[in-house]
């Protein structure tokens, strides 16, 4: 039975496991994806929740209290800013647990931890696309090869 079990330990001390917390938050806010343990994932998916719900409150105070969870005042002007006025209208649910398979390392069960309004970006394959069109091939490459034909004919010459 699992009376009174509540919460993850992870296997580390309480001030260790909330700097992990802690980190684990400043990493999801600022990139909106992260990549770790279901069991990180899972332990810091209220907070992150319970984060994005003060936000949305937008009072000194809230700013105050994520600012005890959040040490880094970039992010929470981003959280405040831009994150919780895209969760204005959603009642909770703010985040989505993706599994990813497991680590190379010790088979760890990895998966992708987001925001669930998070902005796509374009794959690399579409902006390598849009960066710039290869040149025709007998365009870029014929004066280098008519150079090196002229001095080697000059050479046997």
């Amino acid at each position: 039975m699992r009376h009174r079990k509540a919460g993850f330990k992870l296997g580390r001390l309480t001030q260790h496991r909330w700097a992990l917390f802690r980190n684990l938050l400043v990493a999801l806010f600022r990139h909106e994806r992260i990549q770790t343990t279901e069991a990180k994932a899972k332990a810091v998916r209220g907070l992150a929740e319970r984060m994005i719900t003060l936000a949305k409150r937008d009072s000194l105070h809230a700013r105050r209290q994520v600012l005890s969870m959040v040490p880094d005042t970039e992010v929470v002007g981003q959280l405040f800013g831009t994150i919780a006025p895209r969760f204005g209208d959603r009642n909770g649910g703010y985040t989505r647990i993706i599994k990813a398979g497991r680590r190379p390392g010790d088979n760890a069960p990895v998966v992708l931890l987001e925001l669930v309004d998070r902005a796509e970006r374009p794959k690399e394959k579409e902006r390598k696309a849009e960066k710039k069109e290869k040149a025709p091939r007998g365009a870029a490459g014929a004066p280098g090869k008519r150079k090196k034909r002229e001095k080697s004919a000059a050479a046997s010459a």
